[in-house]
């Protein structure tokens, strides 16, 4: 009677994990350039499916290497495919759910006034005192930027000035709090950003940001998420995404 009590409790139990589990909100992991348009995008998608999500943005690299260590989430939406990659040869994604959704593009941003950019080379007056960047070692957004410097060969110059943020988005407030005189960071960001100036880069001087998302393996939802996904690439998403400066996927300037 105690074994056939005892059962009955774990099995109740489980229906009760699995049904808070379908109702639960997907939890996407999200490169820090989508901070406006995917919670644009998230709203709209919950709008139309009465389904929540809750997003966590940070450097793609660092979401990355928690997705591949273990962390529940339900759908990465990284700045950079490669980082998709990865968690797919780590086993924790499904290679099979992985898309394109879009092309990033780089900007300068300043205060304006007497700090107005109107070409990279200028970064190199001394009235530059510090330039924030990404890093670029976990950053695509960084590693774009570094580019772009090495190819109009400012990179040893700036260097000593080069304040590196955590993720695009910390790269940004720096230059917004005044910390550093500039930033080169997200066009997506820089868009919504009020109280400055950025002139885009020229997406020749560095390697395309071709991001991508992916279906990740641990979560509670896939379904979900994979509805989701569709929803990004979908007319309705992707007019929200070029909205926030966003290349869709097969597009050039």
């Amino acid at each position: 009677m105690k074994n056939w009590l005892i059962a009955l409790i774990v099995v109740i139990a489980g229906c009760g994990k699995n049904e808070t589990s379908k109702d639960a909100p997907i939890k996407v992991a999200a490169a820090s350039d989508l901070s406006f348009a995917f919670k644009e995008v998230g709203a709209a998608f919950e709008k139309k499916t009465g389904k929540k999500i809750t997003f966590t943005f940070g450097s793609t690299g660092q979401l990355a290497k928690q997705i591949s260590e273990g962390a529940p989430y339900d759908l990465f939406a990284a700045a950079n495919v490669s980082f998709v990659d990865e968690a797919v040869k780590a086993g924790a994604c499904d290679e099979s759910t992985k898309a394109m959704y879009a092309r990033g593009r780089i900007v300068v941003w300043t205060k304006g006034g007497n700090f107005t950019v109107t070409k990279l080379e200028d970064l190199a007056d001394a009235k530059f005192v510090k330039v924030s960047i990404a890093n670029p070692e976990h950053a695509p957004y960084g590693k774009a930027a570094q580019q772009a410097l090495e190819s109009v060969g400012l990179w040893n110059t700036i260097k000593p000035k080069i304040v590196f943020g955590e993720n695009v988005s910390q790269t940004l407030q720096f230059a917004q709090t005044g910390n550093t005189e500039a930033a080169i960071a997200a066009l997506s960001l820089a868009k919504v950003t009020e109280g400055g100036n950025y002139m885009v880069i020229d997406d020749k001087l560095h390697k395309p940001i071709d991001q991508a998302l992916v279906v990740c393996k641990r979560g509670v939802n896939a379904a979900v998420a994979k509805e989701f996904a569709a929803f990004v690439n979908s007319d309705e998403g992707r007019a929200i995404m070029k909205k926030f400066g966003f290349l869709l996927p097969g597009e050039s300037v």
